[in-house]
Formats: C-alpha cells, sequence, structure tokens
C-alpha cells in the first residue's frame, strides 16, 4: 500500500514504521494518523510480521508533536471529536495491539509524539531524545491519552510536574523515571530496538499477545487484571506453541513457535 506520510520496510519478521514528514519535524496531522491506522491494521493481519518499530524520519524527531495549524480554529466539539477520534483510531489501537510494538524515540517525542511512544509497549531513546506535554502551554491539555499513560509510566506526582509545567525530560531523565527502558547513541537506536525485537521473536506469538492483553487490563476501568491473567493463561494450554514450548523444554531443545 502506498502511504502519502510514512515508509513501512519488513526484514526478518520485523516491521519498522517510520513517520516521514522531515520538514515538520514528523508532526501529526489527520493524513498521517490515518496513514498509521492503515498501516497498523494491515500489519496486525500479516501473520510473518511479529514484532513492530515506530520511529521518525530524521535525527531530530520522533514526533515533534500534532500539528497545530489543523486544529487551530477548532470548535469545542470539534476538539472533542478530535480526541476521540484519534485515541479510537491509533493510540489505543496500538495499546492493544496483539503484536509487541516498540517506539524507536530518535529526538524530540513532544505532545502528540510523546503519547504516540506511549501508546506503543515500551520505548527506546537516542541519547539526543527531549520528551514532553507541552499542551498546557497552548491552553489545551494531552488529547490522545497523555494525561492517563504518563502518570502509569512515571507516577501521578512527576506527571502532574511535567504536564502543568510543560517541561521536557532529556533521555537520561526519562530513564530515570521509567519513561524509557533504555538508552543509546542515535545510530544504533534501530539496531538496538531490532535486537530486543530478536529476542521476542523467539518466543510463542500466542503467549506474547495473551501477556499483553493481561498487562494491559490492569489498567483498564472495569477490568480485573488477575482474572483477565487466568483466563489467557488456561488459553495458552489450547495451543500448539504450548505443546511445542513444554516438549521442546522436556526434550532440551529449541522450540520452533508457529503462533497456533
Amino acid at each position: 500500500m502506498n502511504y502519502e506520510n510514512i515508509l513501512v520496510s519488513i526484514e526478518e519478521k520485523i516491521a519498522t514504521v517510520t513517520i516521514n514528514r522531515p520538514t515538520k519535524l514528523n508532526a501529526l496531522n489527520k493524513t498521517t494518523i490515518n496513514d498509521l491506522q492503515k498501516a497498523f491494521k494491515l500489519l496486525a493481519k500479516n501473520n510473518d510480521i511479529r514484532v513492530i518499530v515506530l520511529t521518525g524520519s530524521g535525527e531530530k524527531a520522533f514526533v515533534a508533536g500534532a500539528d497545530i495549524s489543523e486544529f487551530a480554529n477548532y470548535s469545542i466539539e470539534e476538539g472533542t471529536a478530535l480526541a476521540a477520534e484519534g485515541q479510537e483510531k491509533l493510540f489505543d489501537f496500538i495499546e492493544n495491539l496483539k503484536k509487541p510494538v516498540i517506539a524507536a524515540v530518535n529526538g524530540f517525542a513532544l505532545g502528540g509524539g510523546l503519547e504516540l511512544a506511549m501508546a506503543c509497549h515500551f520505548r527506546i531513546a537516542s541519547d539526543n531524545a527531549k520528551m514532553g506535554l507541552p499542551e498546557v502551554s497552548l491552553g489545551l491539555i494531552p488529547g490522545y491519552g497523555g494525561t492517563q499513560r504518563l502518570p502509569q509510566l512515571i507516577g501521578k506526582g512527576r506527571a502532574m510536574e511535567m504536564i502543568m509545567t510543560a517541561g521536557m525530560l532529556n533521555a537520561q531523565e526519562a530513564k530515570q523515571y521509567g519513561l524509557v527502558n533504555h538508552v543509546v547513541p542515535q545510530a544504533e537506536l534501530i539496531a538496538y530496538c531490532n535486537s530486543i525485537a530478536e529476542k521476542i521473536i523467539k518466543n510463542a506469538p500466542y503467549a506474547i499477545s495473551k501477556a499483553i492483553k493481561a498487562i494491559n487490563a490492569n489498567y483498564k476501568d472495569g477490568k480485573n487484571g488477575f482474572e483477565t491473567e487466568i483466563k489467557s493463561f488456561g488459553k495458552c494450554f489450547g495451543t500448539k506453541d504450548f505443546i511445542e514450548g513444554t516438549t521442546a523444554f522436556l526434550e532440551k531443545r529449541k522450540a520452533e513457535f508457529t503462533g497456533k
């Protein structure tokens, strides 16, 4: 499929999705969000893809924020619809994807960019990365899940301070706060993400999808995370991968999982 603002490459069961608006520091607009939704939907259905890495083009930005020019004149109703549609189409969709999504944060991840990175299952940052939610400096608040996911990742007090001051964290601070898992030189970022992806690929895809579901359940109102875990654990027993995994363990060999 052809996309206007993103690039998709596939190699060895790893798909790399690159937001490609370097002259706009990869800012999110409606077209980019639509492109990303279409790409993730297709990759979700592709059984040959086991891990997705999401990054931005160039060396300056992952995503430097939303494209403010698109919504500068919006009404209350239009602003509400913008947030609701974006969350449903992309941010919540990525968070609940059955395949792991790694955010390779290269440079600025601000506003909607940080919200996009937080919707991914975990984040790896380049050493020049800067992250923040500066929406209050525009008279707004984060609208793509930032007020919910940031406290989950770094704690309520730190999230309150970041959002209310519109401040930024550098890569090491983000790691210290638990916002990113690792910090690496920018030139090594994608290779490092791929090395983690390769470790994930060795494991059972169905089990990984159920782990994602169970972990996410702990952060959703009305969901009992322990109950989700119990049911997901039980369902794993009905898979060929469970038989392969346990048999390989007992036979002292490496398992070859098929995702079935």
